[in-house]
């Protein structure tokens, strides 16, 4: 029995504005969602990496390529 049971994430389609999302390389329309930090040296080196802003990312189920949003 496996210690984490991770759950597989599907792909899926994302609206921006009111407008689908495509892939501006492979015009696919599936897409992974991550939520990532954007560190600074200056909050990093203060052990302050909390206070730093997110972003949103789409990844391309096809090419991988990523999309970032303000969040």
């Amino acid at each position: 029995m496996p210690l984490f049971n991770k759950k597989k994430v599907e792909p899926e389609t994302v609206s921006v504005q009111g407008y689908k999302l495509l892939c501006p390389l492979c015009t696919n329309d599936s897409f992974y969602k991550k939520k990532v930090q954007m560190n600074t040296s200056t909050l990093t080196a203060l052990n302050l990496d909390f206070l730093n802003k997110s972003a949103t990312c789409f990844v391309c189920s096809n090419c991988s390529r990523i999309e970032w949003f303000d969040a």
